[in-house]
């Protein structure tokens, strides 16, 4: 397959991710007991020129998925009052993306708030469990790393809402376009269906009916980095992983 061009930010957002160690490749184990060919970190953004370049991708994934910009895509528009970030990794990165927009086009964006939870509710001071933006009455949108299982999202889905806001999407730092684990069979009653290649990320979609976006997609990593940035035999790896484990959605 030769290699496809990505946008510019997409590309420096990859070559950022290799040269400070957020993207690797080898054997690692994941939550699911997959064995991966690569793992991604984005705990590992933690320098000055790192953290501006993961927080500058996700800005530019944002200004392409709204509705101002020349994105015809319907279904992946963002419009939004206030970013949210879960505890923890989201909470650096919605401060810093926020940053990254007003900066950018302050107009459009200086007015945006942003917002994060606390993983125990603060029993004094202003208490509770959100810091930042009120929510309530707001468009939110939820800024983090990875999609799993979907449970985190889920979790900060249920608290924006009880907190009187309403979910306007969600974007993430990587898509790994990959199969749910299989639940075990009997454990709701009824084995994994066999046909079902649904990603934790389109299950989110369906079930919310919300936009989810992504900067790359397992599919940038392979089809953009070839020829030299990423060695061969990481690619074949991959491609393997994504031909046993890849959805279709």
């Amino acid at each position: 397959m030769a290699q496809q061009e990505l946008p510019q930010y997409k590309t420096d957002f990859l070559h950022a991710a290799l040269e400070g160690g957020a993207l690797r490749f080898g054997t690692f184990e994941l939550k699911s007991k997959r064995q991966s060919p690569y793992f991604f970190n984005a705990g590992s953004f933690f320098t000055g020129s790192l953290h501006a370049a993961i927080v500058d991708a996700f800005a530019s994934t944002i200004i392409s998925s709204s509705s101002s910009s020349s994105s015809t895509d319907s279904d992946n528009t963002l419009d939004f009052d206030v970013i949210f970030g879960p505890a923890y990794k989201g909470i650096p990165l919605a401060a810093g993306v926020l940053y990254a927009l007003a900066r950018r086009d302050p107009a459009r964006f200086g007015a945006v708030g942003y917002a994060f939870d606390r993983k125990e509710a603060k029993d004094h001071g202003e208490g509770g469990t959100l810091v930042g933006a009120p929510l309530r009455g707001k468009r939110v949108l939820v800024i983090d790393d990875v999609v799993s299982s979907g449970t985190a999202k889920r979790q900060a889905v249920d608290l924006i809402r009880a907190a009187g806001g309403t979910v306007a999407g969600i974007v993430v730092a990587l898509d790994r376009q990959e199969t749910l684990p299989p639940p075990a069979a009997g454990a709701d009653g009824s084995g994994s269906k066999s046909d079902e290649r649904t990603s934790a990320i389109g299950e989110l979609r369906r079930e919310y009916g919300i936009p989810i976006v992504a900067i790359v997609r397992l599919e940038d990593i392979i089809t953009g980095m070839r020829g030299g940035a990423i060695a061969e035999d990481d690619i074949r790896r991959m491609e393997e992983y994504r031909a046993k484990y890849g959805a279709s959605d």
